[in-house]
């Protein structure tokens, strides 16, 4: 199957929030991370926003950020095709892979422990899977993207 990347450097906060809204689908999930301590996976944005780096994934797509000196930097792995102002896409002959994903809580290597909640701060289970974002040419891959499997 054809898949898509994308980035865009130096983008502000305000049109990191707007890009936010409008990749996410239901439902969507964030991760967050800072330099002491990560968010867990979430269902909506946490309050910590914004950290450093983090991501929002779904079905269709993962969109990364990470903090740079003039804005953040941006990445969007999608399985469907955007088109978004100031995303460029990068060049590759991309075709996409899924896989099964696996947490095992009972042996995280986070030192604080890991949580998955939802919308009102409960404990859920998430149907998570792994898509692979690979050059069709050379059979590297480049990406793996946290995605959520359809039931």
């Amino acid at each position: 199957m054809k898949g898509f990347v994308y980035s865009q450097n130096k983008v502000s906060l305000d049109a990191l929030k707007s890009l936010l809204e409008k990749l996410a689908i239901e439902p969507s999930y964030y991760f967050l991370r800072s330099a002491h301590a990560v968010s867990g996976i979430c269902m909506k944005l946490p309050h910590e926003f914004p950290t450093p780096e983090g991501q929002m994934f779904n079905g269709d797509r993962e969109l990364r950020w990470k903090k740079q000196r003039s804005g953040y930097d941006v990445l969007l792995l999608s399985r469907v095709e955007v088109n978004l102002e100031g995303m460029q896409p990068v060049p590759n002959n991309w075709e996409i892979w899924d896989f099964n994903a696996y947490f095992y809580n009972d042996e995280t290597k986070f030192p604080n422990g890991f949580t998955f909640k939802g919308l009102n701060d409960e404990d859920i289970t998430i149907p998570i899977g792994q898509r692979y974002f690979k050059d069709k040419d050379t059979a590297t891959v480049h990406f793996i993207a946290l995605t959520v499997k359809e039931k």
